[in-house]
């Protein structure tokens, strides 16, 4: 029974037990003691019990090796080779695909100086497993030690005849070297590159690259060129690969072939996609910095710049900036036919879409073929030709660009093709008539003086848009021009009379400032009138008022003070009290410059009093939104009909009489110093 059940002062839990246990585990048992053998008998005891031991772990599991080869090791120890040897064979029997085994079975071999035993083995292991490459390295480099070259060169042309993998060459390869034996280095070389041709479907550029490097340091250049031009033909255009490239352009740098190594550059350049070029075009850049003069470093960077743009291009072909983009650099540097050749692919890609809004771009490619064509390519033929391709490729009947169709006309007039000009405008009014047209076209039958033509175009142009108040403004100005006043009169008139004008007011001061300038003056205030029954506006007031003062006649003062008056009496209903005081503003400078006082003190008394008011603002929903103050205008001639007004007046006054008294009763001293002076 336990009496006391209270805890432990100290605790040990579970987890310190295990740890104890664990650290006792690691310590060292004392080693056994060492067995001194003194005679023959007890030797033979001890070989006994050793080996039934060995046999015993054997027997038990056949499989495991490392208990063969802990045994014949043990033999070999004691100098039994032949019991090691036994054991070894032994072993094979059970598992000959073991690598291990074979090499400790050969290791064991050369140790003990037996020679033939070991090239034995290694011919068996090679037999066995000729596809172990640690057998063959191991085979060769022994008969290399032994100073049995040919020997080893028979190993290595019985290796070779597996084909085996790339390393296994170059150790070949080496050996050959390391007994200065070029002429067979280079034939291996030869049959190793006719077996990646034959063999391997995706041969590696490195080979020939090492192959060309082997004839280059035995100074066999022109092996090493060919090496080289075998290669590039070899792997064509469809796997070129940058390495070569550069490897070859190095070669030919180290023989100061400076010309070669451009055209190497170049050439994969030209084929290489820009992704696949960075590490060539790194390489050409370095040799032009240090053997190239300055266009061949502008070309560089020109053709680092035609990469971009190719893959901008690439992959947004509606890109039209970056086509222009290209086309100004390939302009700058190449040949006519590589720019047609970029501006044939640029246009080739036609907005998707018939709307003008996505063709403004796409358009001035065209504009721009035709300009270089003309002026850079001397090719009018050519440009004719772009011309008309894009003319016919624009849907006329839901777009047109004028822009176009004078383009073409001013080439064909710079070629004296007048007839072609005159034909291409005219069917471009036919199929899309546009105001840029007419104007493009009328102004070249200007140049030409051909007055006759230009009134038909100006007809058809009327007819097409009688609401253009410019065309019929430049219509008049031309027959002024020509003289014919009354045509050009008659012109006006039929303008002013339309339904419907853009610019009127335009119109009406084109058609005043022109019989103005005839000095028909009664005409003019006629057409003041007509004028001021369409529209009550002061400008037009003010107008009217000012012609009459630059009329130059006795009258005229008072002629321009009677339509002030006119125009006062007229406006008193117009809401816009702002134009009412711009008008009397404009009076009231006369007056100053040309009247009298009584006629000044009445224009002052006309003048309004500027007030400050106030009016409730709404929002858009309808609720609230505060107040706010504005200027107006309180004319004297609305105040007789308003009484309002006059008893807002006197309400003011009375006010500023209470604040003036209110004044006085605060400042008492003011009043005694007033009633003592």
């Amino acid at each position: 029974q336990v009496k006391n059940k209270a805890p432990a002062e100290v605790q040990i839990t579970a987890e310190q037990l295990l740890r104890e246990a664990k650290e006792r585990e690691l310590e060292l048992l004392p080693p056994p003691p060492q067995q001194k053998i003194t005679d023959v008998e007890e030797l033979n005891d001890y070989k006994l019990r050793k080996r039934k031991t060995f046999e015993d772990n054997i027997r038990k599991n056949r499989t495991v090796i490392s208990n063969w080869i802990k045994y014949a090791q043990w033999e070999e120890s004691l100098k039994e080779i032949q019991r090691a040897r036994s054991i070894y064979e032994r072993a094979l029997d059970v598992d000959y695909r073991n690598v291990t085994l074979w090499l400790k079975y050969a290791e064991m071999e050369m140790k003990n100086r037996q020679v033939n035993h070991a090239r034995n083995i290694w011919d068996r292991a090679i037999t066995t497993l000729p596809r172990v490459n640690q057998f063959w390295y191991k085979y060769t480099y022994m008969e290399e030690m032994l100073g049995n070259v040919a020997g080893s060169r028979q190993v290595f042309e019985r290796w070779m005849e597996w084909q085996p993998e790339e390393q296994a060459w170059h150790s070949y390869i080496n050996f050959e070297l390391r007994y200065k034996e070029v002429d067979r280095a280079r034939t291996i070389y030869e049959r190793y590159i006719l077996f990646t041709l034959l063999v391997i479907v995706h041969p590696d550029v490195k080979n020939w690259i090492k192959y060309a490097r082997f004839e280059e340091k035995h100074s066999y250049f022109a092996h090493a060129r060919k090496v080289y031009e075998r290669a590039v033909e070899f792997f064509g255009e469809e796997h070129m690969d940058e390495h070569l490239y550069v490897a070859f352009a190095k070669f030919e740098e180290n023989q100061k072939e400076f010309e070669r190594v451009r055209v190497i550059y170049k050439y994969a350049l030209d084929r290489i996609p820009k992704q696949e070029a960075q590490n060539l075009f790194k390489n050409y850049t370095i040799f032009e910095k240090k053997f190239g003069d300055r266009r061949g470093i502008e070309d560089i960077i020109v053709s680092k710049r035609r990469f971009q743009y190719e893959e901008e291009v690439k992959a947004n072909p509606h890109n039209y900036d970056a086509w222009f983009d290209y086309l100004r650099l390939v302009e700058s540097d190449a040949d006519a036919e590589t720019v047609r050749e970029v501006y044939e692919r640029a246009i080739a890609n036609v907005p998707p879409i018939q709307e003008k809004r996505h063709w403004k771009r796409y358009i001035y490619l065209w504009i721009n073929y035709a300009l270089y064509e003309e002026l850079e390519a001397k090719a009018s033929k050519r440009t004719r030709q772009v011309y008309q391709a894009c003319i016919e490729l624009i849907p006329h009947k839901k777009f047109t660009f004028a822009k176009i169709w004078l383009l073409y006309a001013q080439f064909e007039i710079r070629q004296k093709s007048l007839p072609l000009a005159r034909r291409a405008l005219g069917a471009s009014i036919g199929k899309c008539p546009k105001n840029k047209l007419f104007k493009g076209y009328i102004e070249l039958e200007l140049q030409l003086r051909e007055f006759d033509r230009c009134r038909k175009l100006y007809e058809k142009f009327l007819e097409f848009a009688p609401e253009n108040c410019t065309s019929w403004i430049k219509f008049a100005e031309l027959e002024t021009i020509l003289g014919d006043i009354d045509r050009a009169r008659a012109i006006y008139e039929l303008a002013i009379g339309q339904p419907r004008l853009d610019m009127p007011e335009v119109l009406w001061k084109s058609y005043i400032d022109f019989e103005i300038e005839q000095e028909e003056y009664e005409k003019t205030r006629n057409l003041y009138r007509r004028l001021l029954q369409r529209t009550q506006h002061v400008k037009v007031w003010i107008s009217f008022a000012q012609f009459e003062l630059s009329a130059g006649r006795e009258e005229s003062l008072s002629r321009c003070r009677q339509i002030y008056e006119e125009a006062n009496k007229a406006m008193r209903n117009c809401e816009e009290k702002e134009e009412r005081v711009m008008l009397l503003e404009s009076w009231r400078n006369f007056e100053e410059e040309f009247g009298t006082d009584t006629t000044k003190e009445r224009i002052d008394k006309l003048m309004p009093e500027k007030i400050k008011k106030r009016r409730k603002l709404q929002a858009e929903d309808g609720s609230d939104a505060g107040w706010e103050e504005y200027y107006d205008y309180i004319f004297p001639e609305d105040t007789a009909n308003q009484p309002n007004l006059k008893l807002l007046a006197m309400a003011k006054l009375w006010k500023k009489q209470q604040q003036e008294s209110e004044a006085a009763e605060m400042d008492p001293d003011k009043d005694i110093d007033e009633s003592q002076s």
